[in-house]
């Protein structure tokens, strides 16, 4: 389920703790580790926010480095990363070309509608033969099939996605970047509660996909109000991770 666009100036403070914490950051980490070629030695991290999943990307003969826009989450990933964060726009990075081994967009594409825009410029900045590896279909993968999405679904704007990995790989064809085998991993603390998505949805949380106006707003909560176990979690997301190869 996407977020409307935040302030992360102000969500800094506290963005670890309300997107799943450590453990999820492990699982994107991992996952992110595990498409990348044996041979990189240089990983930039877009987006890196408070530098939480970047300081886990951690192999021998890797570097890695973070970027992002706001200046609140790149005083917290500074800690995690001294010397090694840079405040960039990810459409335009302050790097010359094919100067990178790997690019990785963690929780990025769906959240804007210029993704291609940053699709073409991890193409510019990767070497022959580099990686750019990104999570998409992001909202897609928050229906695990609950009795909470059962009342979503009929909600859910569809092809619409700005991280739609069909079209995220014809964009990505067109700037040499291949698509590779990808992977999946679990969104950890991410599992949804009929009340916590009844106030998301209250606070208008879920406006990349939500197709519904304020009548139908009002009897949507209705109904997740009326579900069982009101504050247990349903099944965590699990993620898919997409890998494109630089040509040679």
């Amino acid at each position: 389920m996407g977020d409307t666009v935040l302030d992360y100036e102000a969500e800094a403070a506290h963005y670890d703790e309300t997107r799943g914490g450590v453990p999820r950051a492990e699982a994107a980490a991992e996952a992110v580790l595990r498409l990348l070629p044996p041979g990189a030695r240089t990983l930039l991290d877009l987006a890196c926010g408070t530098g939480l999943v970047t300081e886990r990307l951690t192999r021998p003969g890797l570097r890695v480095y973070g970027a992002d826009a706001a200046h609140a989450m790149l005083r917290a990933a500074g800690a995690r990363l001294p010397g090694r964060t840079v405040r960039a726009d990810a459409r335009r990075l302050p790097l010359p070309g094919a100067c990178l081994d790997a690019v990785c967009a963690v929780w990025l594409l769906h959240l804007v509608p210029y993704a291609e825009e940053i699709v073409a410029e991890a193409a510019r900045v990767l070497r022959p033969g580099g990686v750019l590896v990104a999570t998409v279909d992001k909202d897609a993968a928050h229906d695990v099939g609950s009795d909470i999405d059962a009342l979503l679904r009929p909600h859910r704007a569809r092809g619409s996605a700005s991280d739609d990995s069909a079209r995220l790989t014809r964009h990505a064809a067109a700037h040499g970047l291949d698509p590779a085998p990808g992977t999946r991993f679990t969104g950890h603390g991410q599992g949804a509660t009929p009340r916590g998505t009844a106030d998301r949805l209250r606070r208008g949380y879920y406006a990349s996909w939500y197709r519904g106006d304020a009548t139908a707003t009002e009897r949507l909560t209705a109904a997740l109000a009326a579900l069982p176990d009101q504050d247990r979690p349903r099944p965590a997301p699990r993620y898919p991770l997409a890998a494109f190869v630089r040509r040679g």
